[in-house]
């Protein structure tokens, strides 16, 4: 496959100066730690500039209402009222939330896939082992080239005992959009409660929390709307927002006297501060001025081309479908399983050290059940020439 326009990359070149990314760097795992823009930035170190002027005043007078600006940004782009937001570090303190607050009991089941991302695997088996309930991690057909058989796959392992349904809208190994549109209605119909892990999803994809229906959801601002790190979010239903417990309690309400709302118990755990959080609007602006369609027909385009150029040096083929309805601007990419034994928990594949130490890029190398996987991330500094590079280094290397 050719990428058809060299103009156009030449065209998005420019947004590489946005960054502070290091001129001889090639940065293709946003998906991991997305880098905020430095217009991002730097609105981030004023938010903390004006707190560090006044810090009374900042707190007492100023952060609640700005909080609720943030919020209402948020809500219109993500499709949702702000008095349905609340403001957490990242999906996984969203996550955590939810586990302690679902009052779990013994015989209880918490349902999720394969495609689950290890901390959520994780942060479900300790509460399910504390409850005496039962993490049920389902295995989906492989390969995923249906969605109505995803979803009636997945269906087949809700039972009377699920008390809650805990499913990717981009599932982080595989990088494989999931119907979660599908999945709520049908959760819905059978009365049960939805939890979606969506850090990958904010402004990759086109979001609608209302409509969804679901109850909860969990996501990064620091991935693909390039926020600084610490400005996730939970959204909460309104039939669940009282029964939601902090995970550090604090004095549970407003500063300024205003009246109680249920994100008080989470906005504030103590000192400290919110400006990555309150500089999510200017993130959303940032993006805005390239055209959010833009960069995601862009970046799932970048994705698309380094599907083809990376099965060219490997001989391998993405037995996903070649659809922006099954990845966006992230692909996961089959590798040779290599001579190395397999990986243990925190230990990084060679090739992925070597492909920075060497060639100075920096892309993960994914295991996961028993597949050898390359994730590459496109985002609006990213060039089909990064892709290009890539594929020689692999060449070089493999």
């Amino acid at each position: 496959m050719s990428y058809t326009s060299a103009e156009n990359d030449i065209a998005w070149r420019h947004w590489r100066r946005e960054w502070s990314l290091p001129p001889d760097v090639i940065y293709l795992n946003h998906g991991s730690f997305g880098p905020a823009a430095r217009e991002v930035q730097n609105v981030r170190h004023s938010w903390t500039d004006q707190l560090e002027a006044q810090p009374f005043d900042f707190f007492v007078r100023q952060m609640e209402s700005e909080l609720m600006h943030a919020a209402e940004y948020l809500g219109e782009f993500v499709g949702t009222s702000a008095d349905n937001l609340a403001f957490v570090d990242n999906a996984t303190t969203g996550m955590n939330i939810v586990a302690k607050s679902l009052n779990l009991k013994p015989g209880d089941e918490v349902l999720t896939t394969n495609h689950a991302y290890g901390a959520v695997l994780r942060i479900w088996r300790t509460i399910c082992k504390q409850a005496g309930a039962k993490l049920i991690v389902h295995t989906l057909p492989d390969p995923l080239t249906d969605t109505t058989e995803l979803v009636d796959s997945l269906f087949t392992a809700v039972t009377e005992k699920t008390r809650l349904l805990v499913v990717d809208h981009i599932a982080s190994p595989t990088a494989v959009i999931f119907p979660v549109a599908e999945i709520c209605n049908r959760a819905q119909k059978k009365g049960v409660p939805v939890c979606i892990d969506g850090p990958h999803a904010l402004a990759m994809l086109p979001l609608d929390l209302d409509a969804l229906g679901c109850e909860y959801y969990v996501a990064s601002g620091h991935k693909w709307l390039a926020a600084p790190f610490g400005s996730g979010f939970l959204y909460a239903h309104p039939r669940v927002q009282k029964q939601l417990e902090p995970l550090v309690i604090s004095w549970g309400g407003s500063l300024a006297g205003a009246e109680a709302r249920w994100q008080d118990e989470f906005h504030w755990p103590g000192t400290r501060d919110a400006a990555a959080q309150l500089t999510i609007p200017t993130a959303i602006d940032f993006l805005c001025r390239a055209g959010v369609c833009n960069f995601r027909r862009r970046s799932h385009d970048l994705a698309q081309y380094a599907r083809y150029r990376i099965a060219e040096v490997t001989g391998l083929s993405c037995d996903l479908p070649d659809s922006p309805a099954w990845y966006g601007s992230m692909i996961a990419l089959p590798l040779p399983a290599g001579d190395e034994p397999p990986m243990k928990k925190g230990v990084r594949d060679p090739l992925q050290g070597l492909l920075w130490k060497k060639h100075r890029i920096e892309v993960p190398v994914i295991h996961w059940h028993g597949r050898r996987m390359l994730r590459v991330s496109c985002h609006l500094y990213t060039t089909a020439r990064d892709i290009d590079a890539l594929a020689d280094a692999l060449r070089d290397a493999l």
